[in-house]
């Protein structure tokens, strides 16, 4: 492992649950929207991480290989009087779990804050090996 390879592998993990955080905001931001029942449904975005794959290298870390989708079909709910609703009185509304996703918010909060300070203790560590080098 190179000497910077720590910093390089923990940045990586910071862009992955970045991108996992932006993509939970969007799916709470977006839980109570409304559309007709001719059109699709909000749909939810999950992450997909995957290793960094060097080919026998040895920097290691993850990127975002992609994204899924949550149903597009989502849930009709029964609201005569929204604007939206269709003859019957029904409207689509995105098929979320807001417990599900507070919960994948705090890890993913989690896993950011834990590559952020692994980001610091290298850095630590590589200005007092400076440092002993000066001495």
């Amino acid at each position: 492992m190179g000497t910077f390879a720590a910093i390089g592998i923990a940045g990586s993990g910071l862009d992955v649950y970045r991108k996992w955080l932006d993509a939970v905001s969007d799916n709470l931001a977006n839980i109570n929207t409304v559309r007709p029942t001719d059109e699709a449904a909000f749909q939810a975005r999950y992450v997909v991480a995957q290793e960094n794959d060097n080919m026998g290298g040895d920097s290691g870390g993850v990127h975002v290989a992609g994204a899924a989708y949550g149903s597009a079909e989502g849930r009709l709910v029964y609201e005569p009087s929204n604007p939206l609703a269709d003859a019957e009185g029904y409207v689509r509304y995105p098929d979320i779990d807001m417990s599900s996703q507070m919960t994948q918010l705090i890890m993913a909060q989690r896993g950011y804050q834990a590559n952020a300070a692994v980001i610091d203790r290298a850095k630590d560590m590589y200005t007092s090996a400076l440092q002993i080098g000066r001495g």
